[in-house]
């Protein structure tokens, strides 16, 4: 059986090849950035959360066993994710609201209209949101946790990441419908 790239570049990787490790951050390291940005709105915090992730996988490389195409993406996309978790909740600023009776009452829209908006400007106004609806929306949506799993990540009730999807979800249906009504406003 033929080694694909993937796994030629792991076995790099798992011998500490300076070079291997150079074109594993030149080849993934602007969409990991990317991934921490859903999570983090600083870019200085960012790159901070990039570089310990490099870290992070330099130091655990021996630990990761190749399963197949996609398998090293995954890897390095979940160790980022992690330490872009870890880092918002060592931010002080940081909360999850545990209290239902905290969570204040958005009225709830119908499923944001993504249409003739792009992806980069949807990104944008999730970023918006708040942090703890933005951590639990990107969760949800983008590493498909369930509420479960992202209530054991968080420490949270599982009930209160159901509610913060839901209000994030309608909030960001409320922020792109405004959005989408100045932009129109702007051309007439």
């Amino acid at each position: 059986m033929k080694e694909n790239s993937e796994q030629i570049l792991v076995s790099r990787l798992l011998q500490k090849e300076e070079a291997a490790w150079k074109e594993l951050f030149e080849a993934h390291s602007r969409s990991l950035a990317y991934v921490c940005s859903r999570y983090i709105i600083d870019r200085d915090q960012v790159n901070d959360v990039l570089q310990n992730s490099f870290i992070k996988m330099f130091r655990s490389i021996d630990s990761f066993e190749y399963r197949g195409k996609g398998s090293l993406k995954a890897w390095i996309t979940r160790i980022a994710v992690n330490e872009a978790l870890k880092h918002i909740k060592q931010n002080a600023d940081f909360k999850i609201i545990t209290d239902e009776n905290d969570i204040p009452d958005i009225e709830s829209e119908e499923e944001p209209d993504l249409d003739e908006i792009s992806e980069q400007e949807i990104m944008e106004i999730i970023r918006t949101l708040p942090d703890g609806y933005r951590t639990v929306f990107n969760l949800f949506v983008f590493e498909e946790k369930s509420h479960k799993d992202i209530a054991e990540i968080l420490g949270i009730a599982e009930n209160s990441s159901a509610s913060q999807f839901h209000r994030a979800k309608a909030m960001l249906a409320r922020k792109i419908k405004e959005y989408k009504m100045s932009k129109t406003a702007q051309y007439e």
